[in-house]
């Protein structure tokens, strides 16, 4: 299996390069804030020395309580530092997840601007999400790093005021430790990773399925969804069994670099004693190693090894919210609205189950499609490759001899489920795509059955917003909207699903009139029985024919129609 790769380390650290470069205060506070954080790992091995040695072992207890005393009070300014150090951490990472939401807020725009839909709402909230892990991120290892290094530099100077000697014993292994876990890094970033990531995957998956189960019961699709689901679960404890092992390393460099030196120190006792020192230099020595050197290599360990990763994988994610892979803004003009589509492979990740896998379609120019199939099978997913929201993992998407991607925006239009609405006047809502008379515009409302709507609201000056219109009411707009472009090509992602029957069909109908090629997910099988052609969605094969067709060679679109009632509202898909 191949290993997801980590972002690239130049694009990753430039935020942070940037975040400490236009830092230097916040920098140099920090600094002298950790040297009053880390007092106490300077004096506590030369304060228990000196307190049994020439205090309390020497009969002098006075003496021994005064050198508890200043490590006493080492521990006072030790708190008044930590204090200071998360003021001096948040004033470097508060402007760093500026910048990132920043960047956020510019790649939706961008986006929204590319596509010719509205804002993605839900991709700006996992995208904050990812900031702040990201910042959470930033701050834990801009604590964990420089704690780790005041501790060091302390420790060292302690022992070496204490005896020098012992440094013999100490530091070899703990550079050791050290440099294992270095080394171990990478490995340990890249499996982290990969554990994230399956994790995500797996929640995904459970929660489409729990939204789609009714129709999994009516698609009798059950064992599909749970071989489905189950690959997820697989997948990631794979992916944490893969992190298990590395992370043995992890305790490995712990043990090395931490608590070798422990047993060197107590196995060289007795030629530290000849060196001159003491019972109370010894216990110095090891309360160095255990209280401060030991807990500073867990914490980086710990920190670098979870928190880094999480750092980098945020910040990949963030970097590319303009999502290289998504196609630029299209200027080719297409010569028909001729759909064609070749071998098209589609996968949400690499490691993920192909969406659509190895299609082949041809859509004349003026044909009249519908898409039925259960939820999460992947209509709108086929929909957005079509429009160029999405590229294709392999093959080729054409419409009118021009790739998906490339295609002029205007010769083309999606209309989602939720239906975009912004505040201003109705007519500015109807008309931000193409301008348009008056009398177009009535000519569209009648056609697509938004009249009445215009005369509860007023005309078509009324001033509007989202919150003032039904569900129902916002589709209507977002199809006049649609029916008054020039584009050749339409596509409704259930985009009438708020309409009752009878206004489904009058929309649908008008844009078979109007012309051109029309692509309909279907909500309910009326929208089916209205096209000319079928195209059946279900993981396993894609047919596609006219309704006796479907019937005789699709068993799912054979047992939808069983259970349709026409004399009821009753939906194809939810």
């Amino acid at each position: 299996m191949n290993r997801p790769p980590l972002p690239q380390a130049g694009p990753v650290n430039r935020p942070i390069r940037r975040a400490l470069r236009r830092a230097p205060r916040p920098l140099l506070r920090l600094g002298v804030w950790s040297v009053a954080e880390t007092a106490p790992a300077l004096v506590i091995g030369l304060a228990i020395a000196r307190a049994i040695d020439e205090g309390f072992a020497a009969g002098r207890p006075g003496t021994g309580f005064a050198w508890l005393a200043v490590l006493g009070g080492a521990w006072l300014v030790a708190a008044v530092g930590a204090r200071q150090v998360v003021l001096a951490v948040a004033s470097i990472v508060e402007p760093f997840r500026e910048e990132l939401l920043g960047h956020v807020v510019e790649s939706t725009l961008n986006r929204s601007a590319a596509s010719g839909q509205g804002p993605d709402t839900a991709a700006v909230a996992r995208s904050n999400l990812q900031v702040e892990l990201a910042r959470d991120a930033f701050a834990s290892v801009i604590t964990v790093v420089r704690s780790f290094v005041f501790t060091v530099v302390s420790v060292v100077l302690g022992l070496t005021t204490l005896i020098p000697q012992v440094l013999v014993l100490v530091l070899p292994p703990f550079v050791v430790g050290l440099g294992l876990f270095l080394l171990s890094l990478p490995a340990m970033a890249r499996r982290q990773r990969a554990f994230l990531l399956a994790d995500e995957r797996t929640a995904e998956s459970v929660t489409a399925m729990a939204g789609g189960l009714r129709d999994i019961a009516a698609c009798v699709a059950h064992d599909r969804v749970a071989d489905r689901v189950g690959l997820r679960v697989a997948e990631q404890a794979g992916a944490g069994r893969s992190l298990a092992r590395v992370t043995a390393v992890r305790t490995l460099s712990l043990a090395v670099g931490g608590w070798l030196p422990v047993l060197l120190v107590l196995a060289g006792t007795p030629w530290l004693l000849g060196q001159g020192a003491g019972a109370g230099v010894i216990l110095g020595a090891l309360a160095y190693i255990t209280q401060s050197l030991a807990p500073a290599l867990g914490n980086l360990v710990e920190g670098l090894g979870i928190s880094g990763v999480r750092l980098r994988v945020s910040l990949g994610r963030i970097l590319r919210a303009d999502d290289p892979g998504r196609p630029p803004i299209g200027t080719d003009t297409a010569r028909d609205a001729e759909i064609l589509l070749s071998g098209v492979t589609f996968a949400y990740g690499p490691h993920a189950e192909p969406v659509i896998a190895d299609l082949d379609l041809h859509i004349p120019e003026g044909e009249h499609i519908a898409v039925v199939g259960p939820s999460g099978i992947g209509k709108s997913t086929l929909a957005a490759l079509v429009t160029g929201v999405l590229r294709p993992d392999a093959g080729q998407i054409l419409i009118g001899g021009v790739p998906a991607d490339r295609l002029d925006p205007a010769q083309r239009v999606l209309i989602p489920q939720e239906a975009y609405v912004f505040r201003g006047s109705l007519l500015e809502n109807l008309t931000y795509l193409t301008p348009a008379s008056r009398d177009a515009v009535d000519d569209a409302a009648t056609a697509v059955g938004l009249t009445a709507v215009v005369t509860r609201l007023g005309g078509y000056s009324a001033e509007i917003d989202a919150g003032m219109l039904t569900p129902g009411e916002r589709q209507l707009v977002a199809l006049t909207r649609a029916y008054l472009t020039s584009a050749r090509l339409v596509i409704l992602d259930e985009a009438t699903c708020h309409l009752d029957p009878a206004a489904e069909a009058r929309a649908e109908e008008a844009f078979t009139r109007r012309g051109g090629t029309l692509l309909v997910i279907a909500h309910r099988l009326t929208s089916a029985l209205r096209a000319r052609r079928i195209l059946v969605m279900d993981g396993t094969s894609v047919r596609s024919g006219g309704h006796e067709e479907m019937l005789a060679a699709s068993p799912l679109y054979a047992d939808l129609v069983g259970h349709w009632n026409p004399t009821t509202t009753q939906e194809l898909v939810p």
